[in-house]
């Protein structure tokens, strides 16, 4: 079987996060967090195993509430040294959650499938990656800059998953009933450079295999800063960035899940519902 290509350096990821300032939760972090708390607040299920990673496990919560009540996390660290598969002992989890990790996985189909055999049967997964949108403003930033400043594109910014996609891969993993959806955020800074140096506190800078080695200009940056600035600033001179987090959940399958009838098997045309409500 062909491996997977390698678009990102796990090790560079791992270096990255390492430099992370000691800080409070960051604003992407918190607003995935919140949306997991509502999340979790519908299911009408306790979960007496269940299993949280990411890439700052510290900053994770320890505990989460479902509808029947409190439950504890354990929590790991996306990246390991072995690579971008979090190091699981034992299995049969009720609920795995992964956030923010997946969109910098090379094997994601191999990833969402080994989370899955996890899980005990009806066991949960829900994952939060950044979509395709995001930071699209950057993206073409940085490809008008390095065209005009050194005649030809260099990958500065990461391809992110897109909403289209993420059903399939639900499916390749193996996963029953897979849902996804997408909230998408504006963000407003002062100018480019801002967001740039937001970027890097996080530990989100260019984790590409193939970028480019050579460290980037004053002179491309600020081109990249122009074209920003051109093309995504509101009146107050502010500009704009695009959020995109897309949520996938899945189960693992088991008899009691609800299952699509045979083709043929209807005992009621869809024509005589239509006549009767006439």
């Amino acid at each position: 079987m062909q491996a997977p290509p390698q678009i990102f350096d796990p090790a560079l990821i791992r270096q990255h996060l390492s430099r992370r300032p000691a800080a409070e939760t960051d604003f992407v972090t918190a607003l995935v967090l919140g949306d997991l708390e509502d999340r979790l607040a519908t299911l009408l299920r306790p979960f007496s195993r269940a299993l949280l990673i990411g890439p700052d496990p510290e900053r994770l919560p320890a505990s989460g509430h479902s509808a029947h009540g409190a439950f504890a996390f354990q929590r790991l660290p996306a990246f390991t040294a072995a690579g971008e598969m979090p190091e699981i002992e034992g299995e049969n989890y009720e609920l795995i959650v992964s956030l923010l990790h997946l969109q910098s996985v090379n094997d994601v189909p191999g990833y969402l499938a080994r989370l899955r055999a996890r899980l005990a049967p009806d066991g949960l997964l829900l994952a939060a990656a950044l979509g395709g949108e995001t930071l699209t403003e950057l993206r073409e930033a940085f490809l008008s800059a390095d065209a005009s400043v050194q005649g030809g594109a260099s990958p500065r910014v990461a391809p992110f998953i897109q909403v289209r996609d993420a059903g399939a891969l639900l499916q390749r993993a193996g996963l029953a009933l897979p849902v996804t959806d997408v909230e998408t955020h504006t963000v407003r800074y002062p100018d480019a450079f801002t967001l740039m140096a937001e970027l890097k506190s996080l530990g989100a800078s260019n984790p590409l295999a193939d970028r480019s080695r050579r460290p980037a200009t004053r002179t491309l940056l600020a081109a990249a800063a122009e074209a920003y600035a051109s093309q995504n600033a509101d009146p107050d001179g502010r500009i704009r960035a695009t959020l995109e987090i897309i949520w996938l959940s899945g189960w693992s399958p088991h008899e009691s899940q609800q299952q699509p009838l045979k083709p043929g098997s209807a005992t009621t045309r869809l024509r005589d519902v239509l006549d009767a409500r006439r």
